[in-house]
């Protein structure tokens, strides 16, 4: 479940559906990108923000571009990278059925090849 911010690599190793998670929820205001909207755009225009004769304003407006084009759970659910964007009203709804979903999985874990040994 993606309530705020899930950027680059902390979104993956967090139960991603890549990583192989079964379910992936997100609330429509939540970010999901590869990286921060300022960082990004701080590296991505860099020349157009040194140029410019009003640098924060342009800022502004190309970090809500970030926003709205990239860092939008919408997207993230259109590449298939989550499963739902939901309404935070279903939430708990959501997970039961998740949950409930889940309840008879198994999954054949393999055997150890190593194991720690006693110190």
């Amino acid at each position: 479940m993606i309530l705020r911010k899930a950027y680059g690599g902390a979104f993956i190793v967090m139960n991603s559906k890549s990583l192989g998670g079964d379910f992936s929820f997100a609330w429509p205001t939540a970010e999901i990108a590869v990286m921060g909207p300022d960082g990004a755009v701080a590296i991505l225009y860099r020349r157009e923000l040194a140029e410019s004769k009003n640098p924060a304003e342009l800022k502004k407006e190309l970090v809500k571009k970030y926003r709205d084009k990239i860092a939008n759970p919408f997207i993230a659910d259109e590449l298939g990278y989550i499963d739902e964007v939901i309404d935070p009203a279903v939430t708990r709804k959501k997970i039961i059925s998740a949950f409930s979903a889940l309840s008879n999985k198994w999954v054949k874990v393999p055997a150890r090849k190593h194991g720690n040994m006693p110190l």
